[in-house]
């Protein structure tokens, strides 16, 4: 059990995440997206600051430095996302988010020429294409929205694979602290240069749903993410986060009482596939790969 410390971490994450799907779709009947942004990060940034006290009071120059790089990423993924929601469908902005887990490896080559795990690999197409079967339309062409959510899938990307590097050097929840903060700050800046303000009569289910994304899906996700990467590779982690669609279709089918299809059967399947893959290395595939490359076809 130790030694999957890192990937169960992981798979909470999604599964928090899953159900801020719900919590989100409540949220946004009485608040802008800015303001669901400046929300969240304001309370994981409150609760992070005030529950470490010890941690914060022991920053130095580096794990700010580190976690101000993290914030700036996550905030940006955060926006794109978010903006380019209104010009894209749902469908296909999840989809397209989803794109980090094939982007995550590469990082890893062009930066540090690492190599990149074939079983990895394998398992990062296989969720790409459940996720495409969960979220996508038949419509394939790509708007102004689209471009702006694939530049989102490069930051979540990046962020992925950064607290990956970072975490190996410095405290997980000094550098949660200083991503939270940062990308509170960005978010009440954005939403000052937009003439919003903080909502004030959001009703007691958008407080409610404010709250959980805050507390649940930023501050407690965020943390055991940042922890949880310590133990495990960056491409794993991309593609254990990415079932975070595999667990929002099931919370809304539960929750939202969503009607399930064959499309989210198949979905579901690929992503859980590729999980096993990735995490396993079956022998089967191991033995086809060698032949593969050992020029045996």
């Amino acid at each position: 059990m130790r030694k999957y410390a890192g990937e169960i971490g992981l798979l909470l994450v999604a599964i928090i995440w899953g159900t801020g799907f719900v919590a989100a779709a409540v949220a946004l009947e009485s608040m802008s997206p800015y303001q669901v942004m400046a929300v969240r990060f304001l309370i994981a940034a409150c609760l992070m600051s005030i529950i470490f006290m010890k941690h914060l009071r022991k920053l130095n120059r580096s794990v700010i430095g580190a976690g101000i790089v993290l914030g700036i990423f996550l905030f940006f993924a955060f926006m794109l996302q978010t903006v380019g929601l209104q010009y894209t469908t749902p469908s296909k902005n999840a989809f397209l988010t989803a794109v980090n887990v094939v982007i995550v490896p590469f990082i890893g080559y062009m930066l540090y020429k690492r190599g990149i795990d074939k079983f990895g690999m394998i398992g990062a197409i296989l969720a790409i294409l459940g996720i495409g079967v969960l979220s996508l339309e038949m419509n394939m062409s790509l708007n102004f929205g689209d471009v702006l959510t694939l530049i989102c899938a490069i930051s979540f990307a990046f962020h992925i694979f950064f607290t990956c590097e970072y975490v190996k050097k410095h405290s997980p929840i000094g550098l949660t602290i200083v991503q939270m903060i940062t990308a509170c700050v960005m978010s009440l800046v954005v939403l000052l240069f937009r003439g919003e303000s903080l909502p004030l009569n959001m009703g007691s289910s958008g407080l409610m749903a404010g709250v959980y994304l805050g507390v649940f899906s930023t501050t407690i996700a965020y943390l055991l993410q940042t922890i949880s990467q310590k133990f495990t590779s960056e491409t794993k982690a991309a593609i254990i986060l990415a079932t975070e669609a595999l667990f929002g279709t099931l919370f809304s089918i539960l929750i939202l009482h969503e009607v399930i299809t064959m499309r989210m059967m198949i979905g579901s399947v690929l992503i859980l596939a590729a999980i096993l893959i990735a995490e396993t290395k079956p022998s089967f595939l191991q033995k086809i790969i060698s032949r593969r490359y050992n020029g045996d076809y």
